[in-house]
């Protein structure tokens, strides 16, 4: 009952999906049921067309979220920390290229790059760059600093202060924009994939739809959605015990 309650907007969006589409309400051709949709996903695994293509997606998807992660997050909470002068110079750069359209920046780095993976794992890896960063920034300049005077006094060098007690209090910000750029990776892979790419679930959506196979085509799009559930709640689940450790940390360095 838990679970209905939760998701019970969506459980009546795919039921009526289901009984607009089955009583021919809206044309079925157009609009096949989610039960029909259901048996093409199964039926494409089954031989062997959906896998790949989720494969592909994930090898562009996952790399340049983690690259987007790996500089974003210290960058942020160094800018947030103690590079606040430098933060103040940058902070209208950073607002204006966070700012600048990926779709068409997409477009100019093909132009350097050529068409392959580099290009779509860097736009990826633009996309996701900012959430991080920003949210990496807030995160450590909300940090509490009688927290940081108590690691100074305690003789704590500046790694030892992010490590110990600013990473720890930044933490849920930096993860709240981990999991919005995650999102972003999806949804402008996807894009990416749909403008020059010959695998993936973009080029399926573009394949399917120029052969007007609209099974295959609302397939691979419920596939994305699901697909982005899936890596949301695995990085919430990290995120919720990373945070728990954090937390006992922060808690253990407030006490002493």
């Amino acid at each position: 009952m838990k679970f209905v309650r939760k998701h019970a907007a969506i459980l009546v969006f795919l039921g009526l999906w289901e009984a607009l589409s089955r009583f021919q309400i809206i044309d079925p051709l157009f609009f096949p049921p989610f039960s029909h949709v259901l048996e093409t996903i199964f039926h494409l695994f089954k031989i062997g067309v959906l896998t790949p293509q989720i494969t592909a997606s994930l090898q562009r998807a996952i790399p340049g979220f983690l690259l987007a992660l790996v500089v974003g997050a210290p960058l942020g909470l160094l800018l947030g920390g103690w590079l606040k002068n430098i933060n103040g110079f940058l902070e209208l750069p950073l607002e204006v290229f966070s700012q600048l359209n990926p779709f068409l920046l997409f477009h100019i780095i093909i132009l350097f790059m050529g068409i392959g993976e580099a290009p779509k794992i860097t736009i990826v890896t633009w996309t996701c760059l900012w959430p991080i960063v920003f949210s990496s920034i807030n995160g450590a300049a909300n940090v509490n600093p009688s927290l940081i005077k108590s690691g100074r006094t305690f003789g704590l060098c500046r790694l030892a202060l992010i490590r110990k007690i600013v990473w720890p209090a930044a933490a849920p910000l930096v993860f709240a924009g981990a999991r919005l750029s995650l999102g972003y990776s999806l949804f402008m892979l996807i894009a990416a994939e749909m403008m020059g790419a010959s695998s993936g679930l973009g080029f399926m959506v573009t394949r399917t739809q120029e052969a007007f196979q609209l099974d295959r085509l609302f397939a691979a799009v419920t596939v994305i959605a699901f697909l982005g559930l899936f890596l949301d709640a695995i990085l919430w689940f990290i995120g919720e015990k990373f945070l728990l450790l954090s937390m006992e940390s922060h808690l253990n360095a407030a006490d002493n």
